[in-house]
């Protein structure tokens, strides 16, 4: 698994955070800080504050109103919630999905696999990128 991780962390430009807060103390904002500083493009997709901005990057409803290519869809919500979010991955073609520490979902692994995307589930983004990346 970890050669999966490092070939998608590697090939990846642009990272969508679904569940993204300006909350400094969640850790969808402090994952999402961590990406960016590492040279990522960051998109924040929060359906309930759609036009605001966090980190200096426009907060999007949805995955579907991005204009830009998301390389990997970041997933900081429940697990029931995964199978939709799997759904609008698959139809903006993303590379991978990535479920955080915590986030399993069977019938999203199901979604993306059928859809030809890479599938990471039960791991922080930061903590694995660190381990990589910042030995």
């Amino acid at each position: 698994m970890e050669k999966q991780i490092k070939e998608i962390l590697s090939s990846t430009k642009t990272i969508a955070i679904v569940g993204a807060s300006s909350n400094q103390a969640k850790d969808s904002f402090k994952v999402m800080r961590y990406l960016q500083n590492s040279g990522y493009k960051i998109i924040p997709i929060n359906p309930f504050n759609p036009g605001a901005r966090i980190l200096d990057e426009t907060v999007c409803s949805d995955l579907q109103e991005v204009k830009l290519r998301i390389d990997l869809v970041n997933v900081f919500r429940p697990s029931n919630e995964t199978p939709v979010i799997a759904e609008q991955a698959a139809k903006i073609g993303t590379e991978a999905l990535w479920l955080q520490l915590g986030i399993t979902n069977s019938e999203a692994r199901k979604i993306a696999e059928t859809a030809n995307i890479e599938f990471i589930e039960n791991k922080c983004t930061m903590q694995e990128h660190k381990k990589i990346f910042k030995k």
